[in-house]
């Protein structure tokens, strides 16, 4: 059921193993430390088993702007759930990382090779691609120096919060980077979240300055921004750390009028602060100390402030960009990254952290599906894009469209080299979609797996091995993944146990990494910290995700959320494996779903509900729930078949599209819950409580 297929077809093989940076970071390492690595297998063990070892070898080879030195990468004698310290002595800055590249001979200065200032480093393209402006190296740099001496002269200090509640935009970035110059904390919020998610948001963390566009545009709507400002304002008001908000003018030619917002100020009034001068100076901070705070989805209440440090999440990303994807081995012009998403999610940092190598980065903003499904896709091949972020979603709408949208037939997309997918799981259906109709078949398709959480990934791709089909190719360097067996409760002190080679269970990672949150904000004790990842098995970090590992080619399957993992009469299987199957099966005719298990106080066993969207002209009929349940039957097992089978007007997602499970699972357990405004469509819950009395709503129906 959710064990891995002993077969699954390969897709796709690296052009040349041999050449690249990992595989050269191998010899480098077998030639100074008498190793013997020899595959990718190889270095991965390496690099788990020997995390001194390995680190310091990243830290030397891909080295990064840095001052100090260090004893030792980590102690690795240090319990995991202690967050051990790591590269103490050293001292960095994110902001001068991503503007300069480190001197070769001495990487406690700055160059510009690879940053040099008439080259390109990003592209702002705005919602149906009409609006597309250039900002070169010099103009980046630029603009962070005037925001960054503007806050300097506000009392903007290392270690003071400054947020964003704004699109992804030139100017949204170059408020990251002055925030980060400063030494400063960096934290942002998407446009479209509810005001009182942004709140939850910001009256934990206590933001000296809170920047916010004026205007939003989503979907052919144009959104006036000044009364959410007021909002805002209003609900920091007894928060005597906030100065105040700056108006981002979404027209600069026009920007609003915020006079009748309180302690509001335009963008240009706060620039004067800074007398025009452009100077860059950075605060270089310990290597631990924090430089961003991200958020938990907070999908049932109060989203948890994770906070991360800027030395660990830069050379983490030095580590996949260079030993999991070979980015130096590109010339840096030639890199173009495209990831779709919004600022309040995390690969909004993943997006920014693209140009640490000198990668021209697109910033889009918008629907991409205005003003039709092709104007997107036309815009990657026309912008020589070569890594481009999606989802699963909008794989998913391309494919299903009438006619279906086949990117390869609508442009040319011989610079693509790589498409990530993240936030949802990915079917084997559509790895499959993409290779045989979709795109070229030289592209390599990335599903990664991590997340906020860790401002890194757990699970990736790499230049060095094929890829089959299904699941994430491998775990990342540096991270030691294993399979717990979930039917251990767990509790403090309790040691989780292995599962047998190819069996499903627990997502756990038991060796310290770099990217281990700092803290979370506002949790003195640590106590938030230690039940969110550490409560379950001792000295393990459970990252709340159902898996296996294929016995064969290793790479990793993911089958939904631990806490959504349906068990039926003691029979655990994840939701994914369900909606594979209804893609696989009812494209033409189911558009989405959500499948959870019912447990109330009253009940002795689960069962398993199942919510089908049906596409526009497609009924929903007892025929078709005969036909879903046969499916789930032959594909998933006979004793997978949910006990009921409704239709749904509507599916809850977050903001950034993530279909949501525990609230509908919550709900329909005869539970009443107070769901966040990181919800996109928080409404549509109401539609699910009728289902806690699923009696009454209809006859209980028969099981095959």
């Amino acid at each position: 059921m959710a064990d891995s297929p002993i077969q699954s077809r390969k897709l796709w093989d690296p052009a040349d193993p041999k050449n690249t940076l990992a595989y050269k970071f191998m010899q480098h390492v077998n030639s100074k430390r008498g190793r013997n690595l020899q595959s990718w297998d190889d270095l991965h063990a390496f690099s788990v088993d020997h995390l001194n070892e390995f680190w310091e070898e990243v830290f030397q080879q891909h080295p990064i702007i840095h001052s100090g030195s260090y004893s030792r990468a980590v102690d690795e004698n240090a319990r995991m759930d202690s967050i051990p310290a790591w590269f103490e002595g050293v001292k960095v800055n994110f902001a001068e990382n991503i503007l300069f590249w480190p001197d070769p001979q001495d990487p406690s200065k700055q160059t510009t090779t690879r940053k040099r200032d008439g080259a390109i480093a990003c592209t702002e393209v705005r919602e149906g691609c009409t609006e597309i402006k250039n900002f070169t190296w010099k103009d980046v740099r630029e603009h962070v120096g005037l925001l960054a001496n503007a806050m300097r002269a506000r009392g903007v200090r290392k270690g003071d919060r400054v947020a964003v509640v704004a699109s992804n935009s030139f100017d949204t970035m170059t408020v990251f980077y002055a925030t980060t110059a400063l030494g400063a904390i960096f934290s942002s919020s998407s446009t479209d979240m509810g005001t009182k998610g942004i709140l939850d948001r910001l009256r934990q963390i206590k933001p000296k300055y809170v920047f916010v566009d004026d205007w939003a545009v989503y979907n052919g709507r144009t959104i006036d921004l000044r009364p959410k400002m007021a909002e805002i304002e209003s609900g920091l008001r007894d928060i005597q750390e906030v100065e105040g908000l700056v108006s981002m003018p979404r027209w600069h030619d026009k920007p609003a009028d915020v006079s009748g917002v309180p302690k509001c100020e335009t963008m240009a009034s706060f620039l004067r602060a800074g007398k025009g001068d452009e100077t860059l100076r950075f605060e270089r901070i310990d290597f631990c100390d924090p430089f961003i705070i991200v958020y938990s989805s907070g999908t049932t209440g109060m989203p948890k402030c994770i906070t991360h440090a800027g030395g660990a999440v830069l050379i983490n990303s030095r580590k996949e960009a260079n030993l999991h994807r070979d980015n130096t081995a590109f010339d840096a012009e030639e890199l173009c990254t495209l990831q779709y998403t919004t600022t309040g999610w995390i690969m909004y940092l993943t997006s920014c952290l693209s140009m640490l190598g000198g990668a021209r980065v697109i910033l889009y903003d918008g629907s991409p599906f205005q003003p039709d499904l092709t104007t997107f896709v036309k815009m990657v091949g026309e912008q020589k894009v070569t890594d481009l972020g999606i989802s699963p979603r909008y794989m998913q709408t391309l494919a299903t469209a009438k006619p279906p949208v086949l990117p390869r037939d609508v442009t040319d997309l011989s610079h693509l080299r790589r498409v990530t997918s993240t936030g949802m799981v990915l079917s084997e259906a559509q790895f499959e979609w993409f290779y045989d109709q979709g795109f070229p078949s030289h592209v390599q398709l990335a599903n990664i797996s991590g997340g906020t959480d860790l401002a890194a990934c757990f699970a990736m791709d790499t230049t060095m091995k094929p890829m089959h089909c299904g699941g994430t190719m491998t775990a990342a360097l540096g991270m030691k993944i294993e399979v717990f067996d979930q039917e251990i409760e767990g509790g403090k002190g309790i040691k989780g146990r292995p599962v047998s080679g190819g069996e499903s269970g627990e997502l756990v990672c038991t060796r310290a990494f770099p990217t281990m949150p700092v803290k979370f904000w506002d949790d003195p004790k640590g106590e938030k910290y230690f039940n969110a990842y550490f409560a379950r098995f001792d000295n393990a970090w459970t990252h709340g995700d159902f898996v296996s590992i294929h016995p064969e080619n290793k790479q990793i399957h993911f089958h939904g959320r631990a806490d959504g993992v349906l068990n039926p009469s003691g029979v655990r299987f994840g939701s994914a494996e369900v909606y594979n199957c209804l893609d696989a099966n009812f494209n033409d005719e189911i558009l989405d779903s959500v499948c959870v298990g019912q447990r109330r106080p009253q009940d002795m066993d689960e069962s398993v509900l199942l919510f089908l969207l049906m596409k526009p002209g497609k009924k929903f009929t007892q025929a078709l729930v005969r036909r879903v349940k046969d499916a789930i039957a032959r594909d998933v097992g006979r004793r997978c078949v949910p006990k009921y089978v409704f239709e749904t007007p509507e599916i809850p997602t977050t903001i950034n599209l993530k279909k949501v499970e525990l609230p509908v699972k919550q709900i329909v357990s005869g539970k009443t819950i107070k769901p966040s405004d990181t919800l996109a469509n928080k409404e549509c819950l109401k539609y699910y409580y009728q289902f806690a009395q699923v009696e009454d709503v209809v006859k209980p129906q028969s099981k095959l």
